[in-house]
This record gives C-alpha cells, sequence and structure tokens, in this order.
C-alpha cells in the first residue's frame, strides 16, 4: 500500500500553525527544500513519513542534571 500524501494543509494542521499562518510555513519548507515532497501533476503532496522525519529532527530533549548535596560553610 502506498504511503498517505498530505497536503500543505494538513501539514500545517499537523504542525500547529494553521490558525496563524495558513499553509504559508509548509510551502515555505517546501519552497527552501527543508522537507521531503512529491509534485503529483501541479499539486505538491508531503509525505507523512516526511512529517513525522522533520518533527523528529527538530525535537529537543529535556535536559537533565544531577542535583549534588549542598556544601557546608565553614
Amino acid at each position: 500500500m502506498a504511503e498517505r500524501l498530505l497536503t500543505a494543509a494538513e501539514v500545517a494542521e499537523l504542525l500547529g500553525t494553521w490558525k496563524t499562518n495558513g499553509e504559508r510555513f509548509p510551502r515555505r519548507l517546501i519552497a527552501e527544500r527543508r522537507i521531503a515532497y512529491v509534485k503529483v501533476g501541479r499539486h505538491v503532496r508531503i509525505p507523512a513519513s516526511a512529517v513525522d522525519a522533520f518533527i523528529a529532527e527538530r525535537t529537543v530533549q529535556p535536559v537533565t542534571t544531577r542535583r549534588r548535596p549542598l556544601r557546608k560553610v565553614a
């Protein structure tokens, strides 16, 4: 079975940018070739796996710090 291809509007909804910019952000990603896409005739579609990879590459893990015991003052 073929992978699901998403429109720019669907990608914007997945990324949470639909309310502020509409399709502008996904279209900019396509224009700057920062995300994989497929041309179907004159339509541009983005594979769902490309969106998942885009999110995974930009996910920042939290920094965990070890707590050291407080030092006693003289």
